[in-house]
């Protein structure tokens, strides 16, 4: 499924590329999945249009698809480089991972309700490089479901407000459904990364903050403002959340 360049076929792939990988047929992993559209650092990205623009929503959604195929990739990954993780945890990421090709389906038609097709803009793959093969399993869970999935949530707070100021469009309901349904897969992060220190016997309110720092430098910089109602939902306990608040106000300062 990553050597497929080919969106679509991508979606139409991902169920069966989990059924292998959980009988133990894992496809091979590549330093890069292939991609259908132009790949380019986000610094070289066009300048985006307001959400009042027409374009303006459609690059939101084209940039949203890039980040759920992303999301859908690495969590295929997961389940690839983990065959020894809990069953249950295998069987829950199986079925997040298609639920991500779901997403990436909605914000596929809703570009082209927008009347725009994907491969208008560039995309980039710094999410994919944000994990590494010599992560351990609770990196992966923290890098993927609490750090990338987690700011997403914070994102997803500040637009959709930007959005009540916007005419109801194709893009509405899109995000909201979205952006609801990714407090579970944050929640699915959260839950494992404690039952997974419990497990190994480690205190998961010591681990998060040493193991945040320790992965920073892999880690993208986001500096969106933490929703706590969603990371609550999330289950992000009050000391984390000033963990990254503090975390964030401080990347922000440096920028």
């Amino acid at each position: 499924m990553f050597q497929i360049a080919d969106v679509w076929e991508k979606i139409k792939k991902i169920d069966s590329a989990c059924e292998e990988t959980l009988a133990g047929r894992p496809p091979l992993i590549p330093e890069i999945p292939a991609r259908d559209i132009l790949v380019m650092i986000p610094e070289k990205h066009p300048d985006k249009k307001g959400l009042s623009y027409r374009e303006g929503q459609a690059r939101l959604l084209h940039d949203l698809a890039n980040i759920e195929l992303q999301a859908m990739e690495l969590a295929l990954r997961t389940l690839v480089e983990f065959p020894e993780a809990p069953a249950g945890f295998r069987e829950e990421l199986a079925a997040l991972t298609v639920s991500e090709s779901q997403h990436l389906r909605m914000c596929l038609q809703g570009l082209e309700k927008l009347e725009h097709a994907w491969g208008f803009w560039p995309i980039h793959t710094v999410l994919w490089r944000a994990v590494s093969s010599n992560d351990s399993l609770l990196d992966r869970i923290l890098i993927v479901h609490r750090y990338l999935e987690g700011s997403g949530l914070d994102a997803g707070d500040t637009l959709l407000r930007r959005l009540d100021a916007v005419a109801e469009s194709a893009i509405h309901p899109i995000l909201k459904t979205i952006f609801s349904e990714e407090v579970g897969h944050v929640e699915f992060g959260s839950r494992w990364y404690r039952e997974i220190c419990r497990m190994e016997g480690i205190d998961p309110q010591e681990d998060f903050p040493l193991r945040m720092q320790r992965l920073k430098s892999q880690l993208p910089k986001r500096i969106e403002k933490i929703c706590r109602p969603s990371r609550l939902r999330a289950g992000f306990t009050l000391s984390e959340i000033e963990f990254l608040e503090d975390w964030r106000e401080r990347s922000r300062q440096q920028h």
